[in-house]
């Protein structure tokens, strides 16, 4: 697995990479920045300005069901926040 997992395309997001020109990520969890940069400049041939991590760790669920209560999490993950520079664009719906 390489370290892009895939896109975040919310609408905060869409607003923020009109305006901003800023594109979000869900990447590997032990990825460095450097890392993170150099993987969207080769993925999608551009120059990154900018890159800024966040780290999500998973809530714990429970519910209750007819064998008894599951207990669980959700899954731990680190999303990358990427500004390109001047009128660089990524086009995520370019594939479909």
């Amino acid at each position: 697995m390489g370290i892009l997992i895939k896109p975040i395309v919310t609408e905060k997001l869409t607003v923020q990479g009109e305006k901003l020109n800023r594109y979000g990520f869900i990447v590997d969890r032990e990825a460095n920045k450097l890392q993170i940069k150099a993987a969207v400049e080769q993925a999608y041939n551009v120059t990154v300005a900018d890159v800024n991590t966040v780290n999500y760790h998973g809530k714990r669920k429970a519910r209750y069901t007819k064998a008894g209560m599951l207990k669980g999490r959700t899954n731990h993950y680190k999303k990358a926040y990427v500004t390109l520079v001047g009128e660089d664009k990524i086009d995520f719906y370019a594939n479909i």
